[in-house]
């Protein structure tokens, strides 16, 4: 009985394989995830400069291209935001990297994990208590807050 249901299995498998319906599962899941992103982006590209009076979308410090979502789970998803810095040693690298989290944090409807992938910067974004730690610091709170308040239109 074993080999049957086996047999039946592999079968059911090529079949799937041979008509694309795996493909195009595949093909969907990988449509929702560009879509996850742009949802991400749409939030992230707001966020204005510590230093300028400028978005990080005006100042190219984030793309559409620098986001990219993965599943981990049914309506978990990890976000890796690939971010550059207006300068290659960027002394405000990190607070850029807090301004994302927390904008996220607030701003998406469904539960993900974030990874910065900016290297002096990630372990201060990969890490929840550092993030928290930060925020009750109420002069660093004030500058965060400017930056991720919603522009005026």
């Amino acid at each position: 009985m074993e080999i049957v249901s086996s047999l039946v299995s592999l079968t059911v498998t090529k079949v799937l394989q041979f008509s694309g319906l795996v493909n195009n599962r595949n093909v969907l899941k990988t449509k929702q995830m560009e879509e996850k992103a742009l949802e991400v982006y749409d939030v992230i590209r707001t966020i204005r400069d510590p230093e300028k009076p400028n978005t990080l979308e005006e100042l190219d410090v984030v793309t559409e291209k620098c986001v990219e979502v993965h599943e981990l789970g049914e309506d978990e998803y990890l976000i890796i935001i690939r971010f550059s810095p207006t300068v290659p040693h960027c002394s405000l690298a990190t607070l850029i990297g807090l301004c994302l989290q927390v904008k996220l944090q607030r701003c998406l409807p469904f539960k993900h994990k974030v990874s910065g992938r900016t290297s002096p910067v990630n372990k201060q974004i990969n890490d929840k208590e550092r993030v928290a730690a930060a925020m009750e610091n109420p002069n660093l709170r004030e500058i965060v807050e400017q930056c991720v308040a919603e522009p005026d239109d």
